[in-house]
């Protein structure tokens, strides 16, 4: 029988964390299904999605939760592993736009407001090439409900401010 656990990281970025997170995911034989991790700022951050024997799960939360008491921040979590809803369609959401407080907010917002489920989110702020004005990029997975329509949510974001460009193709 196997357990799924999602594991949150958080330390001082330095070399060899990767190799201490995979360590003790071997050690108890866990099996490392899929990572997002970054270094921002001086951190390193991530999470992990590890699969695990109910034997030896017990176990490893214990072990990557023992790096707590060396200035990681680690959180595990039991999950289910549950299959993918087929009543919605996968795509990808690039948007550039003049950066501003709250464009974040006002983009997730009205993603939310028609249901759409973002499953992987990238944001940087970068200068404009002929202005050096800050620009918002961001790329994003979403999955849009079958009643949701593509070109009207694109109106729906291009409407939050007039700079806003945005692209929405289907994976």
């Amino acid at each position: 029988m196997s357990t799924f656990l999602v594991v949150s990281i958080m330390a001082d970025d330095r070399p060899g964390l990767v190799e201490t997170l995979s360590r003790i995911v071997t050690e108890y034989n866990g099996n490392w299904l899929d990572s997002r991790m970054a270094r921002m700022a001086g951190k390193f951050a991530g999470i992990i999605h590890i699969q695990s024997s109910t034997e030896q799960a017990e176990g490893l939360t214990h072990a990557l939760e023992s790096l707590n008491q060396k200035n990681w921040k680690i959180v595990v979590e039991a999950c289910n592993h549950i299959a993918e809803d087929t009543k919605t369609a996968d795509f990808t959401l690039s948007i550039v736009a003049n950066d501003r407080p709250g464009i974040v907010k006002d983009v997730s917002q009205a993603l939310a407001a028609k249901a759409i489920n973002v499953l992987d989110f990238h944001t940087h702020c970068e200068s404009a090439a002929m202005s050096a004005e800050l620009l918002f990029k961001t790329k994003a997975h979403i999955q849009i409900p079958e009643d949701v329509d593509a070109d009207e949510l694109k109106e729906t974001l291009e409407d939050i401010s007039n700079d806003m460009m945005v692209d929405i193709q289907r994976r």
